[in-house]
């Protein structure tokens, strides 16, 4: 028979070992890479344009930020949303034209953007909340099924007054 004091030794030092093997585990597992190249890169979305420093010095417009329903696209493939310039770019086909794809539903999209001298708005059947800055001062103009085309800036009629848009909306 085992006395008492030698039971609770063994369990002390049966304890002890435990104590020692667990701190041990989680040093280890606490412990950071020696280099930083080790480390994986922290993955933040900030809905900025894919390409936009290329597309701006191959198209003339700069896209800003967006969630991906409105996208660039080339006209003869779609025309969901149309954005009509007076500025000339050799990039532009067909001449004065910017061409935008609507992706997913339909029903919310966003996308900010400077296209500027855009004088005109057409939409291919989405509704479309565009935001531009006349003169200093902010037009919106909502496009719809109803109203297919909206004018900005010297679209208005208005001469001298060059429209720079800013955003695209889908409101659908």
């Amino acid at each position: 028979m085992i006395s008492r004091a030698r039971r609770m030794l063994f369990a002390g030092v049966a304890g002890a070992v435990s104590m020692v093997l667990s701190f041990s585990a989680l040093g280890l597992a606490a412990a950071a890479p020696a280099d930083d190249d080790e480390m994986p890169p922290i993955g933040v979305e900030t809905f900025e344009y894919p390409d936009a420093a290329k597309i701006e010095k191959e198209r003339g417009i700069i896209l800003r930020k967006g969630d991906g329903h409105i996208l660039l696209a080339d006209c003869a493939a779609t025309n969901d949303i149309a954005i009509m310039t007076s500025k000339v770019h050799p990039a532009q086909k067909p001449q004065n034209t910017y061409c935008f794809k609507v992706t997913g539903t339909g029903k919310s999209g966003y996308l900010a953007l400077e296209v500027p001298e855009t004088f005109n708005v057409m939409t291919g059947g989405h509704a479309v909340r565009a935001t531009a800055v006349v003169d200093g001062k902010t037009q919106v103009i909502e496009v719809n099924k109803a109203h297919k085309t909206g004018a900005i800036g010297e679209g208005t009629g208005n001469d001298g007054e060059t429209g720079i848009l800013v955003e695209l909306r889908l409101i659908g």
